[in-house]
Formats: C-alpha cells, sequence, structure tokens
C-alpha cells in the first residue's frame, strides 16, 4: 500500500475519528491538529491563532488590518506577529501557505493520512506527488446523526448544536471554495464519498482500507 490519503469531512460526521482508524489499520502516519504546530514554526503564527482561525478566515486583508499584532508570538514581528513571511501578504494567505508547505513536505515522505485543511487540492495539483498514489475521500452523514454525534462527543449545547454544526460546515465551505476555487463536497472533486452514517465509522474506515489497498 503506497497510498496519501486525505480526508475531507463534514463536522459531526465522524471524519476524524475514520481517518485515525483508517491509519492505525494501514500502519501509517495520521496528521489533523498536528498539522496546526507545524504551520506555526514555519509561519510565525501562534499554535492558538492558527487553530482559532484557520477555517474562519476568507478575506485575509481584512484580517491584517483588523488584528495587527494581536496574535503574535513571542519573538515574531510587533506588527503582524510574522518572522518567515513577506508582511504585505494577507494573515489568511500566509496561514494557508505555511499549511500547504507542511501537507506537501508530509506527503512526499511516503504513505500517510492527512485530515483536512484543503489537502486533497493542494496534493492533486502538487507536480511532486505521483497522483496515482493520491486517495481522496469525502465524508458526510444526515444533518440529525452529525448533530447527535456532535452533542455526545463535541459536548454542544442541544439547544445550539444545529445552528453551531451548520456554521461550522459553513466556514469549512467558504475557506475551501476561497482558496481552492472549487466546491467543497462536489463530487467530482474526490475519488470516493461516504455516508458514514450508512454503515458506521469502523466500516467506513474498513472500506476506504480495502479501497486503500487494492487502488
Amino acid at each position: 500500500m503506497n497510498k496519501i490519503i486525505t480526508i475531507s469531512r463534514e463536522y459531526g460526521s465522524g471524519g476524524h475519528t475514520i481517518a485515525k482508524l483508517v491509519a492505525e489499520q494501514l500502519n501509517i502516519p495520521f496528521y489533523d491538529k498536528e498539522i496546526i504546530d507545524m504551520s506555526a514554526k514555519d509561519s510565525g503564527l501562534s499554535p492558538d491563532f492558527i487553530s482559532k482561525n484557520e477555517q474562519n478566515i476568507s478575506s485575509g486583508w481584512l484580517y491584517t488590518l483588523l488584528l495587527g499584532a494581536s496574535y503574535a508570538s513571542p519573538g515574531t514581528s510587533s506588527r503582524i506577529g510574522l518572522n518567515s513571511q513577506p508582511q504585505n501578504i494577507p494573515l489568511a494567505d500566509q496561514v494557508f501557505n505555511a499549511q500547504r508547505k507542511v501537507i506537501i513536505d508530509l506527503a512526499k515522505k511516503g504513505p500517510c493520512v492527512i485530515v483536512g485543511r484543503c489537502s486533497d487540492y493542494i496534493l492533486r495539483h502538487c507536480s511532486e506527488i505521483d497522483h496515482k498514489n493520491l486517495l481522496n475521500i469525502f465524508i458526510y452523514a444526515p444533518l440529525a446523526d452529525k448533530v447527535k454525534r456532535a452533542i455526545e462527543q463535541k459536548g454542544l449545547n442541544p439547544e445550539t448544536a444545529e445552528k453551531e454544526v451548520k456554521l461550522i460546515d459553513k466556514r469549512r465551505a467558504n475557506h475551501y471554495n476561497t482558496f481552492t476555487e472549487r466546491t467543497w463536497g462536489n463530487r467530482s472533486h474526490y475519488d470516493l464519498l461516504i455516508n458514514s452514517s450508512l454503515v458506521g465509522l469502523e466500516e467506513t474506515a474498513k472500506m476506504i482500507v480495502h479501497v486503500a489497498n487494492n487502488s
């Protein structure tokens, strides 16, 4: 098995859990939140800033003007908290570029599972990656199931959970659509789209493993 697997997912669909199960079953590295710390080192932005804003920013220039030095890390530039990126580049673009570099570097090392962060698009358009080894997956689920999982596993308030799930998915879509000029969740951009509620998280992971081993 020589696949680099990217897993994009709707919030509450169980995509993170599925991705981790796939990595464990294939015995290959798994990357999700780890990308934040790696990107922080490269960009000079604080990990906390990237974590809170990586999917919230779609109009970078406005955030650059408004945030100023609010999220600067110790030892970074006092103007916008950067030490390795040109300061005239919007914050949104700096976050994306830092994550893009990390994602490509991870994929170049060999088989792995990467969660979200436009990784499907980034690697599909990377000449340094053999596209025959790339498998792009999108995980979705009915709204009611996503809300239920978000309440039970992520601790969302039952009274506002549906609204929050919709908002987070909207942010993910806006981020993806902005930086890729594609439509998040469009079937033409992925090799496999799976409704995780149809067979459950474990069986969904097994399905992906089977495809990875036989494609």
